[in-house]
């Protein structure tokens, strides 16, 4: 049976008996994992093996690890990483190569424990009154401040043998709503759009995997959010930004998105996301997702493939010593 074009969370620390016959009927392309899935290491080794035992391959497993307060593998049992700010803020006397510390010690950790995509990093610009949700995830407002720490970023994720997702294209950083909760509604013109937020990611479209954002633009699709606008997928992610690497939906199950889950993962293929990516581990709606994907074929199918190739053993890295370097670097911050 093919690989399915969906991203699939789980309920739990284990799989349970019905979702490993899910996973084995339907073989999504991944697993993504949230705090509800993470305890220690031993556990999540565990768990990755059982889906990719369900799946029937060595299938990628996604989490959410860009530092600071989106961070899953978390204390007690890992070390806290700075956010993209306090990074960012570190680079302007320590240089890129914090960013890339910052990159290749995530990948550690995740590596660690059979995790192989960070949805990370993110290229959106910090924009005074937006929501908090992006916040001091952002390397910060100017366009090629943001590129360059976001390739750092990646390029310390590549060299530990993680796949980087940058996100949320073309852009969240202008939101007023934090779309995990309702649909925001960007009024900004095409061209302000393209002078700002757009550039981190025409600087990274050479990048092999990226996310979409549920934002309404009205100058672009005044009735669809990025996610599911075909307009906004072929003109501006495809066009205009020139990405032809991998793309991932947001997570469908957020409160930007309206309809049933199956509708909504149709609208994102339909607009030309290449997986769905759904995130809550509730059955009944991976049942309907499923029900919808489809498999991986096609431009989709050759995406994917280039994606997984582009990720390599880790390099020889001191990692221990990449940490104490990080670790001095934000300490010599003044607090937050």
């Amino acid at each position: 049976m093919p690989v399915s074009r969906f991203v699939s969370g789980a309920s739990g620390l284990r799989l349970t008996a019905e979702e490993k016959r899910f996973f084995a009927q339907t073989r999504p392309f991944g697993l993504i994992l949230f705090r509800r899935n993470i305890a220690d290491r031993d556990q999540i080794r565990a768990l990755c093996d059982e889906f990719r035992d369900a799946v029937g391959r060595d299938a990628p497993i996604l989490v959410d690890q860009e530092g600071g307060r989106v961070q899953r593998l978390t204390v007690p049992n890992w070390r806290k990483i700075p956010s993209a700010a306090r990074v960012a803020a570190a680079a302007v006397t320590g240089g890129d190569a914090i960013a890339r510390m910052s990159g290749r010690v995530l990948a550690a950790d995740l590596r660690e424990v059979g995790i192989t995509i960070d949805c990370a990093p993110c290229l959106d610009l910090s924009i005074p009154g937006q929501s908090d949700v992006i916040g001091d995830r952002s390397f910060g407002a100017d366009p090629e401040t943001v590129a360059r720490l976001g390739r750092a970023t990646a390029e310390g994720l590549l060299a530990g043998g993680v796949l980087p997702v940058i996100k949320h294209m073309p852009g969240h950083g202008r939101a007023l709503v934090d779309s995990h909760l309702g649909l925001p509604v960007v009024e900004t013109s095409r061209a302000e759009l393209e002078a700002t937020d757009f550039v981190p990611f025409r600087r990274l479209a050479d990048l092999p995997a990226a996310m979409t954002a549920h934002i309404v633009f009205t100058a672009l699709d005044p009735s669809q959010p990025a996610t599911t606008s075909a307009r906004v997928i072929a003109e501006i992610v495809r066009g205009h930004i020139g990405f032809g690497g991998l793309l991932f939906s947001d997570d469908v199950s957020m409160g930007a998105l309206a309809g049933s889950l199956a509708e909504r993962s149709r609208r994102c293929l339909d607009a030309g996301c290449d997986l769905v990516l759904h995130c809550n581990g509730d059955l009944a709606e991976m049942h309907q997702v499923a029900g919808e994907a489809g498999p991986l074929d096609g431009e989709s199918a050759r995406r994917a493939e280039m994606a997984l190739a582009a990720v390599g053993d880790p390099d020889d890295a001191d990692v221990e010593a990449l940490r104490i370097r990080l670790d001095e670097a934000v300490a010599a911050l003044p607090s937050a």
